[in-house]
């Protein structure tokens, strides 16, 4: 017997009402129809206007229109329903993130609703062959390429493997036999009506005919009885007598009433099987084409659930929607559910491992590392130094200066009081790191709906993360301190006048013999080329590009690194280009600056930061995004750490 708790399809046909009258992008489609009407299919099945009015309340509290029955794939929401005479009228959004689906619907390839849903009570005629939903639950609802049955109803062959199922669950819902009343329940209580229509019909036609004469006769034995009391008080009341006459006539009318009714069936019935026998071949191979071509389809309609796996595999969140929940959250001002896409994102993944459960504050974190992630990536200059995890905004670093060397002692002197060397005070020198704060922000306005904010949002998160990378970069390579909007005194800066060892032409090219000239200004800090590196501007990197004997990264090799915009090679020393120079090619402009970066340290306080405040005088919001970070030189005993090379 087959299971009552079997999900039924059902497939209707829908409209486009939004399509625009000229070649533009739209970012959604509406489609609007009737995913089930009260006609009766070619298999006398009905679904009545009554069974929606409960039968669709669980799936209003997640309305996700799919692809194919495959929850895997949602492609848009139900946005407006209502129930009338003519069954239940649906109207859905299809987003343009749907791709391929959103396009064959654009194009009027998919122009058919299915919906999936199981039957909770229903009534079923075997001898009239007529099955009525009583009550049901809608599962999903999607959106296919085939249609039910000639008039959009659906059916339940389709929902199956062979007529047998369809038969056997149909017969669950048929009531319990009674005792022979009439035509109808005398056939059902002397036949079985799970294999009338498998009968050879000349076997059917007698069936029939007995039926009906033992109708008759049952009827007549009713009339006779009838008579009998009649006669008994004939002689007391002779206009019951009348009535008795009246009520015979009536029960001889009844008897050929059956008569005629059971002609009619058995006339019903040979005409359905000679149109049978007629349509059955083309028919079959109809449908043979249909599920070869379908069969994928056909299979997913099958399988067809209203939920996740247990184990959330296939259904795991992705980070980019982890990105937006968080982000729209920020720029609207609200905690992730209750923002529409946040609270559609938490309801999707329930059960997958990372549903409401999950707290909010892990998304922040998740994506706050990110976008700090995001921000080094686009950096050329910070990454080239050691990094140091600060826990204040104020750092001391103890340093150990070199002073002077140790003694050496002839042998005659052992034992004597030079045998310990010479004598020198050894203090402990400390640096000063100091962790400032770098800020951008952007502003959105009241007016603006969560959907305009998706758009823009991939500009404002991209626009956030550029400023804050060439703000660091600009500063850790030409910031003056306190006499310019820096902060920090970056290398331009510590290596000063005296660290400025070759001065060029304005307009005049530079070569690679003017970088390695840069190189002996660092002292002791220049010695090993692997542990020095060149910033040049772009002015100097088209000069390099043309001096045959620069090195560039094509020619380096195997012996490349993975540097953010290195260009090649001075010696063994990477070299990089930058567009944080000012002033490139001009007079009294720096052109290029050699360092060596174990002289140098970079903390970092804290991560990205973003906050958000309402500004109501404006009616704006603003969102803010800073990052705590320090740049300090650790000593200037081995020389300056760092020469310039400038134009004159």
């Amino acid at each position: 017997m087959v299971d009552k708790s079997k999900v039924i399809t059902l497939t209707s046909t829908f409209t486009k009402s939004n399509l625009p009258t000229k070649d533009m992008s739209i970012d959604s489609i509406m489609i609007e129809g009737y995913a089930s009407t009260v006609d009766t299919d070619r298999q006398g099945d009905i679904v009545p206007v009554t069974v929606w009015k409960s039968g669709i309340q669980n799936y209003l509290k997640n309305p996700v229109i799919l692809a194919y029955h495959d929850h895997s794939e949602p492609v848009g929401r139900m946005v407006d329903h209502r129930i009338d005479s003519k069954g239940l009228w649906i109207k859905a959004r299809i987003s343009a993130a749907a791709g391929e689906v959103f396009n064959l619907i654009k194009d009027g390839v998919l122009t058919a609703f299915s919906i999936g849903f199981r039957i909770a009570d229903a009534e079923y005629n075997a001898a009239n062959e007529l099955f009525v939903v009583k009550e049901l639950e809608l599962h999903e609802i999607s959106v296919v390429s085939v249609p039910a049955n000639q008039n959009t109803l659906f059916s339940l062959s389709k929902s199956f493997k062979t007529d047998e199922e369809v038969k056997s669950f149909k017969l669950q819902f048929a009531p319990k036999l009674e005792s022979a009343k009439g035509l109808e329940s005398t056939m059902e209580a002397n036949c079985d009506t799970t294999k009338e229509w498998n009968m050879d019909p000349k076997d059917l036609e007698k069936l029939l005919a007995d039926t009906a004469r033992q109708a008759a006769a049952e009827t007549a034995k009713a009339i006779a009885e009838q008579q009998a009391q009649v006669a008994v008080e004939k002689a007391a009341q002779d206009r019951a007598q009348a009535d008795l006459d009246a009520k015979i006539k009536a029960a001889v009318a009844q008897v050929q009433t059956v008569d005629t009714g059971a002609e009619r069936l058995l006339a019903e019935v040979e005409k359905r099987v000679a149109e049978q026998e007629q349509t059955h071949k083309s028919a079959i191979a109809g449908l043979q084409a249909t599920l070869a071509e379908k069969a994928a389809e056909l299979e997913a309609i099958q399988k067809s659930r209203m939920q996740f796996p247990a184990d959330g595999s296939g259904n795991a969140m992705t980070y980019a929607e982890k990105e937006k929940a968080v982000l729209l959250a920020k720029m609207a001002n609200k905690p992730i559910d209750s923002t529409k896409f946040g609270h559609e994102m938490i309801q999707k993944y329930a059960g997958s491992g990372q549903g409401p459960h999950l707290p909010t504050s892990q998304w922040e974190q998740e994506v706050s590392l990110n976008m700090e992630a995001e921000v080094r990536r686009r950096l050329v200059v910070a990454p080239l130094f050691r990094q140091i995890a600060m826990q204040t905004n104020v750092m001391k670093i103890p340093v150990n200066p070199e002073a002077g060397t140790a003694q050496w002692v002839d042998n005659a002197n052992f034992g004597t009081s030079t045998s310990g060397g010479n004598t020198a005070v050894h203090a402990i020198k400390e640096i000063t790191l100091s962790a400032y704060k770098v800020a951008t922000n952007e502003y959105t306005a009241y007016e603006e709906e969560e959907d305009s904010l998706l758009a823009i949002m991939p500009v404002i998160r991209d626009g956030m993360i550029r400023r804050i990378a060439r703000a660091v970069d600009r500063a850790f390579l030409r910031g003056a301190a306190a006499t310019s909007g820096d902060p920090i005194s970056g290398l331009v800066t510590l290596a000063g006048t005296s660290g400025q060892v070759t001065n060029g032409t304005a307009g005049v090219a530079f070569t690679v013999a003017n970088l390695r000239k840069m190189r002996q200004g660092l002292g002791v800090w220049g010695l090993d080329p692997a542990d020095v590196i060149y910033i040049v501007d772009t002015a100097t990197y088209y000069n390099l590009l043309d001096d045959s004997v620069f090195q560039t990264m094509n020619q380096v090799g195997p012996s490349a690194t993975l540097l953010t915009g290195q260009i090649g090679q001075i010696g063994n020393s990477p070299v990089l280009v930058s567009g944080e120079f000012v002033g490139t090619g001009a007079a009294s402009s720096i052109a290029a600056v050699c360092f060596a970066p174990g002289n140098f340290i970079v903390g970092n306080q804290r991560g990205l930061r973003i906050d958000t405040q309402e500004l109501v005088e404006t009616q704006r919001r603003v969102m803010v995004a800073s990052l705590r970070t320090g740049f300090v030189q650790v000593t200037s005993n081995y020389g300056t750490g760092a020469t310039t090379l400038k134009y004159t």
